[in-house]
């Protein structure tokens, strides 16, 4: 056997996928506004491209002011050509030919829930050893308002901030690396101070103990709003009441003395044990819908989620129409300036000549890619009106079951590219502003022969249960056989796992007395 290195040639097949097509693919995926956001990097990096405004092409000037115009612009015309080829040392300076710089507006931070719970916090009378520990609870506060640690774990925590700076502060004192911190000033319990370097036989230790925080916890339970710091839904709810003033009430016993048993809907065990009647037990519980389960929600830094549709269905006479929304995006088109330069490639060196054809190349691909994107996704859209016709005429129960493999047999495209055109956009159509992924549902079998969307399925089984007596609620079981009534072949598994998916408790807890 030989060692050493050596050459030889051979033959093989690869599949290479063009970093175009990659492009492309990104571009079906994108929903308008991403779409807009990619094409001004596109506009920035390929001085081929400009942007056609909508009102340039659909208004046309009139003749005579258009020769003045051109008279006009060849006055004060740029020499693009010396430029591109030269730089911008000749016939002016760089500024002269660059626009301005678009700044995006930035939306200004708001304040969230600590901050606000801060606010209150400074204008009460806390030593600094209290605002030391209150800052550690904000810290532990979640978004919804709770209480995200155990006191003990916020106790820790505080205190291993404290002998930390007790032990870096008394380390190196003979003037090594460390030895020229400054001496840290921790406030002792009883609202003074004590030094860190101070011996540890002190008789005010600096440490928190379990009863500040039991006490701190209670001043962050009465701040604004209303039931911010709890440790569970019980206390939240029990904060409110007490700051309502009604903990007399059997609303405020049922919290505190028999939750367990209120969120399982117990009214007869209930109504026994606190002697009254199940119908009061009820009503007692409504009370509760008054109460906010999330204090902390309201003042949540989330924006709200606002949706451009990136497809229109409107109804003109008799026939569904489909349009695609973009009348806020303008059109692209290849720079005139510089096509001009192109044509000429006598003064170019073979660097230029490369670069203006890789660019040129590049302007017109985004062109065709931004028009075939558009055809895609109107072919799309136009095959799901004509399958969901009924439901646009009549409602979501009459909504077919439809794959993405039907629409792309249909369409001759490859079922990939048929997700990517439904992923992430919404369309806007007389039932609503709707995901595309909407129309898209597994299917029931029917008595029938013809298949029954899942969706409409869900639908018609909260129809059902809005429908009921509140008193005689339908269990899943009698829900499959109003289906089999209907002609639908529906499993009790199934109906029970739309019915959590709708958020709707079972029959033994929807019972009213």
């Amino acid at each position: 056997m030989r060692t050493g290195l050596s050459q030889h040639t051979s033959m093989r097949q690869e599949l290479r996928v063009n970093p175009r097509l990659y492009q492309a693919m990104d571009m079906l995926y994108m929903p308008m506004m991403d779409l807009q956001q990619h094409l001004k990097q596109e506009l920035l990096a390929n001085p081929f491209l400009e942007l056609l405004e909508p009102e340039e092409e659909a208004q046309p000037e009139p003749a005579t002011a258009k020769e003045e115009k051109e008279q006009k612009d060849k006055q004060d015309e740029v020499d693009w050509e010396e430029i591109l080829l030269n730089g911008f040392e000749v016939g002016g300076t760089r500024e002269q030919y660059e626009q301005l710089e678009y700044t995006e507006p930035v939306t200004v931070e708001s304040r969230n829930l600590i901050d606000h719970l801060r606010d209150q916090l400074q204008m009460l009378v806390l030593t600094p050893r209290q605002l030391l520990l209150a800052e550690e609870f904000l810290g532990n506060v979640n978004e919804e308002g709770y209480l995200a640690a155990p006191l003990e774990d916020i106790l820790n925590s505080v205190n291993l901030l404290l002998s930390g700076h007790v032990r870096v502060s008394g380390e190196d004192g003979d003037g090594g690396e460390d030895g020229g911190l400054e001496t840290f000033e921790i406030p002792s319990a009883a609202g003074g101070s004590a030094n860190a370097s101070a011996p540890s036989s002190s008789s005010s230790p600096p440490f928190y103990t379990l009863q500040e925080a039991e006490e701190m916890l209670t001043v962050i339970q009465r701040l604004d709003p209303s039931g911010t710091g709890a440790r569970d839904l019980r206390e939240c709810l029990l904060i409110q009441l007490v700051e309502l003033a009604d903990t007399s009430s059997l609303t405020y016993r049922l919290v505190a003395e028999a939750f367990p048993d209120l969120i399982a809907h117990r009214w007869n065990d209930l109504a026994k044990r606190f002697g009254v009647e199940p119908g009061a037990v009820q009503t007692a519980a409504d009370q509760l819908s008054r109460l906010d389960p999330k204090p902390g929600l309201k003042y949540s830094q989330q924006s709200d989620g606002y949706i451009i549709p990136d497809l229109i269905v409107d109804k003109i006479g008799t026939r569904y129409h489909v349009f695609l929304n973009d009348t806020g995006m303008p059109r692209l088109r290849l720079s005139r300036s510089y096509q001009e330069i192109a044509r000429d490639k006598k003064k170019m060196t073979p660097e230029n000549r490369e670069f203006i054809a890789s660019k040129m190349n590049s302007a017109n691909w985004m062109i065709q890619a931004i028009e075939q994107r558009r055809q895609t996704m109107l072919k799309v859209m136009n095959f799901i009106v004509d399958r969901q016709r009924d439901f646009f005429e009549k409602g979501i129960e009459y909504l077919k079951p439809l794959t993405l493999r039907e629409v792309a047999e249909v369409i001759n495209m490859h079922e990939s590219t048929v997700s990517r055109v439904t992923n992430e956009k919404f369309v806007q159509t007389p039932r609503g502003v709707l995901p595309l992924k909407f129309f898209f549902s597994s299917a029931l079998s029917t008595a029938s022969g013809e298949d029954a969307s899942a969706r409409s399925i869900r639908a018609k089984l909260e129809k059902m249960v809005g429908e009921e007596n509140s008193a005689k609620p339908l269990t899943d079981q009698q829900i499959v056989h109003l289906f089999q009534e209907q002609g639908i072949q529906i499993a009790r598994r199934t109906v029970a796992k739309y019915r959590d998916q709708l958020g709707i408790l079972p029959a033994r807890m929807r019972k009213r007395v």
